[in-house]
């Protein structure tokens, strides 16, 4: 499907690709993987166009359709179906042809339009923009009413609907919820065409391609499998190329020592100087060396408070005179439970996250509350609503002023945010690293709750795995909402339900919570029907 050949590339004072070859098997679904600032998105660009190489090809059959899901749709007073129906374009043109046709082409465009199954169009797209979250109510609203972050799952919808030859996605989930990102993961799992997908999602990446391609270094390798294949056999390459290395440094050191010693005995010249070739013609072996990943810093409370830390009986919560958002709230956290919290975007989530943190008063019911708890709040709007002034050396010095400056930078440094960054100002920042520096704020003080909200939206792969690493060493409680499925398994020993106003204990796991949400997505169910298919789920596991 697609074939790069020789590809260089230069822009920014910097090589992201150096003489870079491979080729994308047809219908393949690819991974593409590699560290925050390889190239991954530069390549997108010069796939499609956007940026031109300084030097080699890259082929695509020719009438290849692209799709490419790069900003938010337009806010146009045009219907979500109506919207959606547009991006076949082929559809789209055939129609409209058809108004003001001749007689003798209707048959012909008719003909066509049977073809490419045009009368089902409409049932296709309901049942991609239900799997996103929409509700049948939204079909007919105009594009103008809804967010930004809905506009987004809008041109993801068009795109899947559009069906391109090579379908380029670059981090998908990152404004999904959960609910969506399990659907995607299905869905890509079965796309007819190609598509290559950015993501640092490493669920999807296990169970949506075929292939991983792998961006260091300026090159660009392909291995097949998910990701956890690939990562096997990139140690395995890498360990064989360490053992390889060695055995060269040795042979290398050997024929050097006979040099230095007899180079200058002429009866021993000759062989001193067969020696000096053979160094001369060996070829370093490539050994790439990945840049070390800092650790997530979460102290664990020095003081651990006597249990629960929250309970909530019959407690509502809500915004001003608006009807509650949340109600029947029977729930109880423990100093060291993990709590997984689903729901689809609009359930509730972040509303119970705002009442767990003491940022949202109850309207009525009784919530116990340990007046010394301590409270570390991950929002995902915070990177959004940093000072783009700021600097990261601010920040901390606003945290913590009773701390010397040295003191200040060395938090920093251990917190992956180097000397070289500490005075850059918040808008220079990567979206990863300014994400790695709010973590580290808001669990700087051992707070005995963690609440974070969707903390993966910009972190690579292994800064993932770097958090779930200080979450399971941290000894204080949780509360996790994230669409990364792997995060939220490996995290949470418990799971509550966001649906239809109120949140509950989900009796299952997140193997059980996948299979509803593709089962609700399948039968077209709206998200407010969530609480009654869960309590039958949940009597039935109980009866068994």
């Amino acid at each position: 499907m697609l074939q790069i050949e020789n590809l260089t590339f230069n822009a920014y004072g910097r090589r992201f690709f150096d003489r870079a070859s491979v080729t994308l098997p047809a219908a393949a679904k690819v991974g593409l993987v590699g560290r925050n600032g390889v190239g991954k998105s530069t390549l997108f660009k010069l796939i499609t166009g956007e940026l031109q190489p300084d030097s080699g090809e890259l082929g695509l059959p020719r009438a290849a359709r692209l799709g490419i899901v790069a900003q938010e749709h337009p806010a146009t007073p045009v219907s979500l179906l109506d919207t959606i129906l547009a991006a076949d374009t082929e559809r789209h043109a055939l129609f409209t042809e058809l108004e003001l046709a001749a007689p003798e082409r209707m048959a012909d465009i008719w003909g066509r339009l049977i073809e490419i199954d045009a009368d089902t169009a409409p049932a296709r797209a309901a049942e991609i923009l239900h799997g996103l979250g929409f509700s049948n109510e939204d079909l007919a609203r105009p594009m103008a009413e809804f967010s930004g972050g809905w506009r987004m799952r809008v041109a993801l919808a068009a795109a899947l609907f559009a069906q391109p030859d090579l379908l380029l996605l670059d981090e998908p989930t990152n404004y999904l919820d959960l609910e969506g990102a399990l659907w995607l993961q299905a869905r890509l799992a079965c796309y007819p065409s190609a598509a290559l997908i950015i993501s640092h999602d490493r669920e999807l990446l296990n169970t949506s391609v075929a292939f991983i391609l792998h961006v260091s270094d300026g090159k660009l390798t392909l291995y097949t499998g998910g990701y956890n294949d690939f990562e096997q056999r990139r140690a395995e390459k890498q360990r064989l190329l360490s053992a390889t290395r060695a055995k060269q440094n040795a042979e290398r050191a050997h024929l050097q020592s006979f040099v230095d010693r007899f180079r200058a005995k002429a009866s021993k010249a000759a062989q001193a100087q067969s020696r000096m070739k053979r160094l001369e013609k060996m070829t370093p072996v490539a050994f790439s060396i990945e840049e070390r990943v800092a650790p997530f810093i979460l102290p664990s409370p020095k003081r651990p408070l006597a249990p629960p830390l929250l309970r909530l009986e019959n407690v509502e919560v809500g915004y001003g005179t608006a009807p509650p958002v949340l109600r029947d709230l029977d729930l109880r956290l423990d100093v060291d439970d993990r709590i997984g919290l689903l729901g689809v975007n609009g359930a509730g989530k972040s509303t119970f996250a705002r009442m767990a943190a003491g940022q949202l008063a109850i309207r009525s019911g009784r919530m116990q509350r340990d007046g010394r708890i301590g409270v570390g709040w991950f929002h995902q709007h915070q990177i959004e609503a940093l000072d783009p002034d700021e600097t990261a050396l601010d920040m901390i010095r606003r945290g913590r002023p009773q701390d010397s400056e040295q003191s200040h930078r060395s938090r920093l440094a251990t917190w992956g945010i180097g000397f070289d960054k500490q005075g850059t100002t918040a808008e220079a920042l990567s979206g990863g690293e300014r994400a790695r520096l709010l973590l580290n704020l808001v669990a700087m003080d051992a707070p005995h709750l963690l609440i974070l909200d969707e903390p993966t939206n910009h972190l690579d792969i292994d800064s993932r795995r770097a958090l779930l690493d200080a979450l399971n060493d941290y000894a204080g409680a949780v509360i996790l909402i994230t669409h990364d499925r792997s995060l939220m398994e490996l995290v949470a020993d418990q799971l509550w339900l966001a649906a239809d106003g109120t949140v509950q204990p989900f009796a299952g796991d997140m193997d059980d919570y996948a299979r509803f949400v593709l089962e609700r997505a399948g039968s077209g169910a709206a998200p407010s029907q969530t609480r009654g298919h869960m309590k039958a789920r949940n009597k039935a596991r109980a009866k068994a």
